[in-house]
């Protein structure tokens, strides 16, 4: 399982994203420009010691991952989606890609790459937090492969 993260801004949601990755055992990639540096303190800190148990990429851009990733089934989450995050059937090797959190995934990369999904939520919010996001869809992906390697 890969989760993807689309110039990610906020250093914290990203050090959140890779200590839910390093827990059950997801390839992280982060997509520059990233907002924050990968030496920033908050996104240390919201890390934890799990640094050294994550399997992070980084890629230059959305041009750059899908030349390294070109096989890649891909579901794009966005509150502009129709279809629920949790009526898809995931495999093993799927990526969850998420867009930034000021702005989320523009339409000329969530329109044109796999399938476009939603977590669904209340009218009057915009949004839930990326991390919650991401720990969301990556924990229903491994439920409905029966958690593999987790215990």
């Amino acid at each position: 399982m890969h989760v993807v993260l689309f110039e990610p801004e906020i250093p914290a949601n990203t050090g959140n994203i890779s200590r839910t990755c390093a827990v059950a055992g997801i390839t992280l990639h982060l997509i520059k420009p990233l907002g924050f540096s990968l030496a920033d303190r908050y996104l240390k800190r919201a890390g934890l010691d799990y640094w050294d148990k994550l399997d992070l990429f980084v890629h230059e851009n959305f041009a750059d991952f899908l030349s390294k990733n070109p096989a890649a089934r891909l579901f794009m989450f966005s509150t502009h989606a129709d279809k629920n995050y949790a009526e898809v059937s995931y495999q093993s090797d799927d990526y969850l890609v998420f867009g930034p959190e000021t702005r989320g995934l523009p339409p000329e990369i969530r329109d044109h790459y796999g399938v476009t999904v939603r977590i669904p939520m209340g009218k009057e919010i915009r949004s839930l937090n990326l991390s919650n996001s991401v720990a969301i869809a990556a924990y229903e992906a491994l439920r409905q492969l029966k958690f593999p390697g987790l215990c």
